[in-house]
């Protein structure tokens, strides 16, 4: 197992400490927050270099190619779901019902349209989109602003609902397209 597949492990491994901070965070354990704020940052972090020392050692390995998404699903889903059980006061530092619908309806989508694809043509052409990236980044910046506290933190999270939408519609259509398409015989 190479470095940057370890790497994407290890950024499963932080997922459970990070929930236990947010959800064990409250009136006067306010380093439980600053905590999940250096662990997602870690983990985010940790995304653009096991992706750089893959490409970069030429070490991109078919797990690679499935852990790292993996971890990135887990990670967000993860901290959206936690980020809306929140039980503090400012409220507004939770973050709506409604968002992190769209955000698990989107990676159920994407995980369903991948097996359907897979079951149907034998095979699945996985090639991340520019919109899916920019989706993962506004959702990871709408997270950490979150955790943050930043005064205008929705002002992340309207843009990052937007792309998730409009990704969600793209990996539709990429999806059709893959199970569209006729061979010769």
């Amino acid at each position: 197992m190479n470095l940057a597949n370890k790497i994407s492990i290890l950024r499963i491994l932080l997922i459970p400490f990070f929930i236990a901070c947010i959800l064990y965070y409250g009136e006067g354990r306010e380093y439980l927050r600053f905590a999940a704020l250096g662990i997602f940052l870690l983990a985010t972090l940790s995304d653009a270099v096991d992706g750089g020392i893959a490409r970069l050692k030429n070490q991109v390995t078919e797990l690679g190619m499935v852990l790292d998404p993996i971890a990135d699903k887990l990670l967000i889903i993860s901290a959206f779901i936690a980020l809306s059980m929140i039980k503090v006061v400012p409220e507004s530092l939770r973050i709506p019902a409604w968002a992190v619908l769209i955000v698990i309806s989107r990676d159920m989508m994407i995980v369903l349209g991948s097996v359907v694809i897979y079951f149907i043509k034998g095979s699945l052409k996985i090639k991340p989109s520019w919109m899916g990236k920019a989706t993962t980044l506004f959702q990871m910046l709408t997270i950490l602003v979150f955790l943050a506290a930043f005064k205008y933190h929705r002002f992340f999270l309207y843009p990052a609902i937007l792309f998730t939408v409009l990704s969600a519609i793209d990996y539709i259509w990429r999806g059709s397209k893959q199970l569209n398409e006729t061979h010769k015989i």
